[in-house]
C-alpha cells in the first residue's frame, strides 16, 4: 500500500494512493482513527483497503502533508555512507552511529515551498536525499534480527541542512524551519521490498547530484533500529532518516548550495519521489 496524509476542502484526511489518485478513509474510520499515526498505534493499517471510499480524489487536487503530521520522534542518521564530510573545519566522531533529532516544523510534505533561510544562513542551504524508514509497533532494546517487524514502511526524504550553522552545531543547522522535507506518502514494506536493493537518486533543477544504492549504508537499518531502540522507546509513526551519500552540495567544488526557485526532488525506487521548490527568503 501507499498511504498519504493530506488536506482537502480543508480537512485533514489519510488514504491509499492509487496511481494519480487517492481514496480516503471513510468518515467512520476516521472518527475512530484520525490519523495514519493512530492508525500505527492501534495496528489496524491492514483494514485500511475496506474502509477507503470508493470515489477517488485526484492527487492534484489534495495538499500533501508529510505522511505521518506528527511522529513522537524525528531521529536522523549522520555519515552513513563513506563520504567527504560537507563542512569545513568540522568532523563528527568517527567510527560509531551519530543520531541528531529534528523538529517536526522543519520539515514540510511533497510540493510544499522549502523556506531559504534569511542572510548569511541562505549561502550555505542544501539538500540531502535520504530513505526513511516508519515505525508501525512500539518497541524497546531490540535484536538486529527483531528490527525489521517493528517497521511500518518507508519514505523519501530532503533532510535540508545549513552547512555554516552547523559548525556551531550539528542541531541548529539541521533545524531551520521548513528547511527540508518528507513524503510523497508512505509505501508500506511489504509494496516497497528490501532497502538493501532501493535506488536514492536526488535531482536539482533535473540534474543527478546524488546516486547511490541503500546497500551501500555503513550501518544497515536493522542495526539502526536496535541501536535507537537502546535508547528511547521507538512508536509507531516515528521516523528515522537513514543518512545521505555524497553529492550533496557542500561536498562539491565548488560548492553547489540552493538557491530560490530550485527545484528539488528526491527518488527512492519502489517508494516515490518527492519534489519540492525552494521558495525566496521571507521575514
Amino acid at each position: 500500500m501507499r498511504i498519504a496524509s493530506f488536506i482537502h476542502d480543508g480537512h485533514s484526511l489519510y488514504g491509499l494512493v492509487e496511481g494519480d489518485a487517492v481514496r480516503s478513509v471513510n468518515p467512520g474510520f476516521l472518527a475512530k482513527y484520525p490519523t495514519l499515526r493512530a492508525t500505527l498505534e492501534a495496528d489496524v493499517l491492514a483494514e485500511m483497503p475496506e474502509m477507503c471510499r470508493t470515489q477517488p480524489l485526484l492527487l492534484a487536487q489534495v495538499d500533501l502533508l508529510p505522511p505521518i503530521p506528527a511522529p513522537s520522534k524525528i531521529l536522523c542518521v549522520g555519515l552513513n555512507y563513506k563520504k567527504p564530510y560537507p563542512v569545513a573545519g568540522a568532523s563528527p566522531q568517527s567510527g560509531g552511529i551519530v543520531i541528531f533529532g529534528r523538529y517536526d516544523d522543519t520539515l514540510v510534505g511533497h510540493g510544499a515551498p522549502l523556506e531559504m533561510p534569511l542572510g548569511e544562513a541562505a549561502q550555505t542551504y542544501d539538500f540531502e536525499g535520504e530513505i526513511v524508514a516508519v515505525i508501525g509497533k512500539t518497541c524497546r532494546h531490540l535484536d538486529a534480527a527483531d528490527a525489521m517487524s517493528h517497521v511500518a514502511g518507508y519514505a523519501c526524504m530532503n533532510e535540508g541542512s545549513v552547512r555554516g550553522w552547523q559548525k556551531h552545531s550539528i542541531h541548529a543547522g539541521k533545524n531551520f524551519l521548513a528547511s527540508g522535507a518528507w513524503g510523497p506518502w508512505l509505501t508500506t514494506i511489504d509494496e516497497a521490498g528490501p532497502i538493501a536493493e532501493m535506488q536514492l537518486i536526488v535531482r536539482v533543477n533535473g540534474i543527478v547530484m546524488q546516486d547511490t544504492m541503500a546497500s551501500k549504508m555503513i550501518h544497515d537499518l536493522p542495526k539502526l533500529v536496535a541501536y535507537l531502540s537502546h535508547i528511547t522507546q521507538l512508536n509507531p509513526g516515528d521516523v528515522i532518516a537513514t543518512g545521505s551519500p555524497d553529492g550533496t552540495g557542500g561536498s562539491r567544488t565548488p560548492t553547489a548550495f540552493l538557491k530560490s526557485g530550485d527545484i528539488v526532488e528526491v527518488d527512492v525506487s519502489r517508494v516515490g519521489i518527492l519534489r519540492n521548490p525552494v521558495a525566496a527568503p521571507h521575514d
